[in-house]
């Protein structure tokens, strides 16, 4: 047996609660709720071998009595769920609970109490905790399976890859060959030029030579024949 007693309290005053085996530990809850600040909060008190853990919103406490084996968790998962469970119960929705009495929700709240620490007892739900490992083992199986996912195109990766080293490789050739062929045809037009002016100092040569001889000597006598 993990949970023994549970109760719904406005400051030290019970308003629904069962506990379940052969001892009363009313003396001991009451104590308990006596030393329970007002203000909102949760908290585990140690009494023997037993564990009180309450959750407080600064008006109602909700509390639960536990063996040690029952740890932590499992005891504040069952107090969350009869908080949810009292909000929402018919019997407290639409009543003030500053009006309600001692003990004035024990018919119509104590059987659920009864009913969720009977469930905790026999097959505790799985707690947030768990749940949340739960979720992370599900996402690490989604980043696994992506990454075989990608480590399969790992092929397609070095193709693509090898094709881009082939086109670097191909651009630098072609730089080269442009390099190439500008440096030849800046030395060939270079050479036309040459040629042009060998061939135009032949040609200017011949018509000389036309009139004054090919030692272009003829002029020149000429001239001093004339003076």
């Amino acid at each position: 047996m993990s949970l023994i007693h549970a109760l719904v309290a406005r400051g030290s005053e019970v308003l629904a609660e069962h506990h379940s085996g052969a001892r009363d530990f009313s003396q001991a809850t009451q104590t308990i709720l006596s030393k329970i600040p007002p203000e909102p909060g949760k908290l585990t008190y140690v009494w023997e071998q037993y564990l009180f853990h309450f959750v407080s919103d600064g008006t109602l406490i909700f509390l639960v009595m536990a063996d040690d084996a029952a740890g932590r968790r499992m005891p504040f998962t069952f107090l969350a769920e009869l908080q949810r469970r009292f909000a929402a119960s018919p019997a407290t929705s639409n009543r003030d609970v500053g009006d309600i009495p001692s003990h004035g929700l024990q018919q119509s709240f104590g059987p659920q109490i009864a009913a969720l620490v009977e469930e905790f007892n026999t097959a505790p739900p799985t707690d947030e905790l768990r749940r949340a490992r739960g979720e992370l083992a599900e996402v690490q199986n989604i980043m696994v399976q992506n990454v075989e996912q990608i480590l399969s195109r790992g092929e397609r990766i070095d193709l693509l890859v090898d094709k881009t080293d082939n086109m670097a490789s191909q651009a630098t050739a072609f730089r080269r060959g442009a390099r190439t062929v500008r440096r030849q045809q800046f030395w060939r037009n270079q050479k036309i030029m040459v040629l042009s002016a060998a061939v135009f100092l032949v040609i200017l040569w011949i018509i000389l030579a036309s009139f004054c001889g090919a030692g272009l000597n003829k002029c020149g006598s000429k001239k001093s024949e004339d003076s």
